[in-house]
């Protein structure tokens, strides 16, 4: 048996509605969620159904694992399973070296120095997959989706398509994040991809969605958020908007319902319609790009702090 694992490890979510004032004072550092933020979060899960992230993350290590041949965890960051107790697991098992593998590609240094306290406390070796959302492969799977759905529509020369991710506080950018260069960069890779396999211009804007819940006093986040996009679109004569949220890998709520209720609402508003490129999930193109990702670092994890290689 293998003494090496990967652990994939996204923000995180509930599966018990009930959590959620628990979880979103995780989010908040801390800070005691307000009872209408929980009841406007219940209503939004609800909505959607619950949140299928915690299921997807679990088939996705699954089939990570069958396809590497050595154990694949899912944790999250800020709910359970959190990291510490899947580290702890772990070794339990025999495990004494981890790759981490953020599933939030543009934010990898986050998780990193999260993981790096819990492999202090639990002992194991640890490598951190470094940045890579810039990769090639996971840009062609981003476009694949997009240019499909594109290419289906009944208004395809009058689409516009609107590339998100989720939004910062500003000020988490000027300490200097590199969060926001990086996801602009990609999203320029990704429309030359789309405008590639089409094979013609493709209008494009990018924006970022789901701004909230960071603190009391007034903040002002990365945009254009929105409902800003869509005005633009809309200045634009756009009879469609197509959402890429290239900045999420899974569906959750930030996709099934800020995107497809939410937007889907502003958008007819606005008189245009509305469509949204399919996440990568758990799907084979994704696994693969995944298993690119972690193999190199799968027999290079040593003692001491969360690395990026």
């Amino acid at each position: 048996m293998s003494d090496a694992a990967i652990v994939l490890v996204s923000h995180g979510t509930v599966d018990d509605p009930d959590d959620l004032a628990a979880f979103v004072t995780n989010v908040r550092r801390g800070r005691p969620a307000p009872g209408e933020l929980v009841a406007e979060l219940r209503r939004r899960y609800e909505a959607i159904g619950g949140s299928p992230l915690n299921r997807i993350n679990a088939q996705l290590a699954a089939r990570l694992a069958a396809r590497l041949g050595v154990p694949v965890s899912a944790a999250n960051r800020l709910w359970r399973p959190f990291v510490r107790d899947v580290f702890a697991e772990l070794v339990d098992r025999g495990i004494r070296r981890v790759v981490l593998a953020p599933l939030a590609p543009h934010s990898t240094h986050v998780y990193a120095e999260d993981a790096g306290r819990a492999a202090e406390t639990t002992g194991v070796d640890l490598a951190c997959v470094p940045a890579w959302g810039g990769r090639a492969d996971l840009t062609a799977a981003l476009a694949a989706r997009i240019a499909t759905e594109l290419q289906a529509s009944p208004d395809a020369e009058r689409t516009l398509i609107i590339m998100t991710a989720h939004s910062l506080p500003r000020f988490v950018i000027a300490a200097g994040d590199p969060y926001e260069r990086d996801f602009r960069a990609s999203a320029e890779s990704v429309a030359v991809a789309v405008r590639a396999r089409v094979a013609r211009e493709v209008p494009t804007l990018v924006a970022f969605q789901s701004q909230g819940m960071a603190g009391p006093a007034p903040i002002e986040w990365l945009g254009p958020d929105l409902r800003e996009a869509l005005d633009a679109a809309r200045e634009r004569g756009s009879a469609r908007v197509l959402f890429a949220p290239i900045g999420f890998l899974s569906d959750h709520v930030e996709v099934l319902y800020d995107l497809d209720i939410e937007a889907r609402a502003m958008a007819a508003e606005r008189g245009m319609s509305y469509a949204r490129a399919p996440s990568l999930n758990a799907d084979d193109d994704f696994v693969d790009v995944l298993a690119e990702v972690c193999r190199p670092l799968l027999r290079t994890a040593r003692p001491g702090p969360a690395r990026h290689e």
